[in-house]
């Protein structure tokens, strides 16, 4: 059998870091880990070609070439999973689709011939067993939260690891924590999952065989969920480290209670952690008591963040305006905090209501829902009825990211940073790494508008005075700066919204929008 394994475009949102890669020579940011994982599960006997469009365009040509197209997707790419399908169903190839996308969604997939969903390491195997007998049938689904030693190693040797800027792994899966706007435990479950120590770090040294040297980006929901597990992994990972010349460095998603325990963030560091997304959401705590983000709530957040970037890792924070409890000086209140915490990388999204989540549940049984989710909280689409004004709430959403990826407040962002940051990883000078430096100066410090190129010299500038070993972290920051700002700040037409929010509140009998909150 012929498969094609089609992974479909991920359109321009923050973490696509589209306008990055330019200055990288890249042309993806990460490959697709879970088709690659199912192309590893499947049978050895069949023909495999990987299709990452965001590599590359699907061909006429691989449409002809295959039997069975198998497609993975989030949320986000949705718009390019129903064209792969169009394109699929014109050729005849037979669909077979699976991951978050297709398991959570509502949506009707009645041109897809397999919906293989769930975890695979379930539901997979059943399919493969069915397709051989030729009885497969239309859905797979199960409950069953899988041992993950049934994991296989990623097909690495399918794709051009040379393409992408980070390689992924994957330790644990499921979070302990129960947000109500979070998917993860939909997905994942609440127990969590882990991988043994020495099959994780096969799969590290599986990319170091295949020639991987950079950047590893560990893929779990909440990487310190079970955290004797993480730190027994740790102390191997140090000892693989330093046995290979310390060939990657590393960064994961994680709590905040993190900051908890000096012993799991010291281990972090010396494996080669440098950098932690955190979902801080909010500094209301009425909001995070609203978001059951209880992990946040008795904390001194601004020291929290600090005393990750004094351990090492620089916190990449995930931020959330449109609670039910948020007040009038929420704009304001979040911007403050962006600004003193030092959190270069800021994603601040407007609340959004995802599929099956608890949020999505109140919301359907208060009647807010007003339409699908996009899967990118930060293009600004609301797809509920929010309790402030809902103009207040979007001219105020975008002001916040106007004011943090300003010019002006960006570098002040970076120095408060760089001032904070303890060092404790170094990455290596690659040819990559010298290419996007000339292209930075060529592109920002020269033919950017004046207020970027100022930017530009004063804070590699203020880098070398701060910390020469930082400059490199200093060129990074400059180009990512420059995607946020294309990227965010381009605001889509909201006449769509618009559009779907006034005739629901027309047929709701509500006479304006600022009179929502009354109705709840």
């Amino acid at each position: 059998m012929k498969a094609l394994f089609i992974y479909p475009e991920v359109p321009d949102t923050f973490w696509s870091f589209k306008h990055a890669l330019r200055f990288t020579s890249k042309k993806a940011a990460f490959p697709p880990l879970g088709l690659l994982t199912v192309a590893a599960m499947s049978p050895g006997s069949w023909e495999k070609r990987v299709v990452d469009m965001n590599v590359r365009p699907l061909e006429d040509a691989d449409l002809m070439w295959a039997d069975y197209a198998f497609i993975s997707a989030m949320i986000v790419q949705k718009a390019s999973v129903r064209d792969v399908v169009r394109r699929c169903r014109e050729f005849g190839v037979k669909i077979v689709a699976g991951g978050p996308y297709f398991t959570t969604s509502d949506d009707e997939f009645s041109l897809i011939d397999h919906l293989v969903l769930n975890e695979a390491e379930i539901t997979f195997p059943e399919f493969l067993k069915d397709l051989s007998m030729n009885r497969a049938k239309r859905v797979y689904s199960s409950d069953e939260k899988p041992d993950l030693k049934l994991t296989p190693v990623p097909a690495w040797e399918l794709i051009d690891m040379n393409d992408y800027d980070s390689m992924l792994v994957q330790f644990s899966r499921g979070c302990p924590f129960d947000c109500e706007f979070c998917d993860i435990t939909l997905l994942n479950g609440r127990k969590q999952r882990t991988k043994k120590t020495e099959q994780f770090i096969h799969e590290i040294d599986a990319l170091y065989s295949r020639g991987w040297r950079g950047s590893v980006f560990v893929v779990d929901d909440n990487f310190i969920g079970i955290k004797p597990k993480a730190k027994a992994m740790l102390r191997e990972l140090i000892k693989w480290m330093a046995s290979h010349g310390r060939p990657f460095h590393f960064f994961t998603e994680a709590s905040l209670n993190l900051t908890d325990d000096p012993e799991l963030m010291h281990l972090m560091a010396s494996a080669g952690f440098n950098k932690v997304f955190v979902g801080i959401e909010s500094p209301v705590k009425e909001s995070l008591k609203e978001a059951h983000k209880v992990q946040n709530m008795n904390k001194d957040l601004v020291s929290a963040v600090r005393t990750l970037q004094k351990n090492g890792m620089e916190v990449m924070g995930g931020f959330i305006i449109g609670f039910d409890s948020d007040p009038d000086e929420i704009f304001d209140l979040q911007i403050d905090f962006i600004q003193k915490s030092g959190i270069t990388i800021a994603m601040v999204g407007l609340l959004e209501v995802l599929p099956g989540t608890k949020l999505y549940k109140r919301m359907k049984a208060q009647g807010r829902l007003l339409s699908e989710s996009t899967g990118n909280n930060t293009d600004g689409h609301l797809n509920f009825i929010p309790v402030m004004d809902r103009e207040k709430l979007e001219q105020g959403y975008q002001r916040v990211l106007e004011t943090i990826y300003s010019p002006r407040a960006y570098y002040e962002r970076c120095i408060t940073f760089l001032k904070n940051y303890k060092q404790k990883t170094v990455s290596k000078i690659t040819a990559y790494s010298i290419i996007a430096f000339f292209k930075s100066i060529w592109r920002i410090g020269i033919m950017n508008e004046a207020n970027m190129r100022l930017v530009y010299w004063k804070l590699l500038l203020r880098s070398i005075l701060i910390n020469p070993k930082t400059f490199g972290e200093a060129v990074r920051m400059v180009i990512v700066g420059v995607h946020f700002r294309k990227s965010l700040l381009k605001r889509a037409s909201k006449e769509m919204d618009r559009a779907i929010y006034e005739k629901y509140m027309d047929s709701a009998g509500y006479a304006s929008a600022t009179n929502t909150h009354q109705a709840f």
